[in-house]
């Protein structure tokens, strides 16, 4: 499909956001930002919850795509996790149908498959369809936003590609992180690629670089059109030395999610 034009990009002053805002308008876009919270040098930004739905509504209205990256991004109780990410993402996807609009990316995370054991030795990559095994309320979230999509797909009509982003940060900072990290430039990439390909229905993709540690089968990414370039490989000997490989015997190391499996960091909010 033709690069869409003006996308809205929900969660736009968070850490992923950011990075977003800087990258994506290089790909020809023409970015409407929403979040929570007022953003910095971005006086035309959109304030608002996404309990608001017309606020949403208004905010959908003559985009042609969502970049839905707003929610809370770590574990929470499960009232703060149902309103944000669970009704708040409904509440996205309603507002798109309203308004007529046909593709969204959602956000999805590794964690929606979190207690999935981790590679070992020469065990094959997890494929994009292992079952499920979230490792938190968090990652139960974003496991009910990708059915969310599959039914409004196969409903609606709206396509939706489902990243299970791994770790998008400037660059890895555990030896966990460098088989699930996805560099900044590869996340425009693949973002890029999940906005544009033709035909998506529902897609779910891993959503990391092409890292030599990689875990997890990158294909239906790929088939995308995502050419991922970057690699965690060059982090890895100081990473290591810090820390140590991973131990097998320890239970934050044993499954995808890691520490999220056992001891996940809270929401600060």
């Amino acid at each position: 499909m033709p690069a869409p034009r003006t996308v809205l990009l929900t969660g736009a002053a968070g850490g992923l956001g950011t990075l977003m805002r800087g990258l994506l308008p290089a790909y020809g876009y023409d970015l409407r930002l929403l979040d929570l919270r007022g953003i910095e040098g971005e006086p035309d930004a959109i304030v608002a919850d996404l309990a608001d739905r017309e606020a949403l509504r208004e905010a959908v209205r003559g985009t042609d795509a969502v970049l839905h990256l707003a929610g809370i991004s770590l574990e929470s109780t499960f009232d703060k996790i149902l309103r944000a990410n669970i009704e708040g993402t409904y509440n996205l996807y309603e507002a798109a149908r309203e308004e007529g609009v046909r593709r969204i990316v959602f956000a999805s995370s590794n964690h929606a498959v979190g207690f999935t054991p981790r590679p070992r030795g020469g065990d094959p990559l997890i494929p994009v369809d292992t079952p499920r095994r979230p490792d938190t309320l968090y990652g139960l979230s974003k496991s009910f936003g990708e059915d969310l999509a599959q039914l409004y797909w196969d409903k609606h009509g709206i396509e939706t590609v489902s990243v299970r982003i791994g770790s998008c940060f400037p660059e890895p900072t555990s030896v966990r992180m460098l088989s699930v990290w996805m560099s900044p430039a590869d996340g425009a990439r693949l973002f890029h690629a999940a906005l544009t390909a033709e035909g998506v229905g529902h897609t779910v993709v891993h959503g990391s670089s092409a890292n030599t540690r990689l875990w997890w089968d990158l294909s239906s990414a790929r088939a995308l059109g995502y050419d991922p370039r970057d690699d965690s490989e060059p982090y890895a000997r100081k990473l290591i030395a810090e820390q140590g490989e991973l131990d097998p015997a320890n239970p934050d190391h044993a499954h995808l999610g890691g520490h999220f499996c056992t001891n996940p960091p809270v929401w600060p909010h």
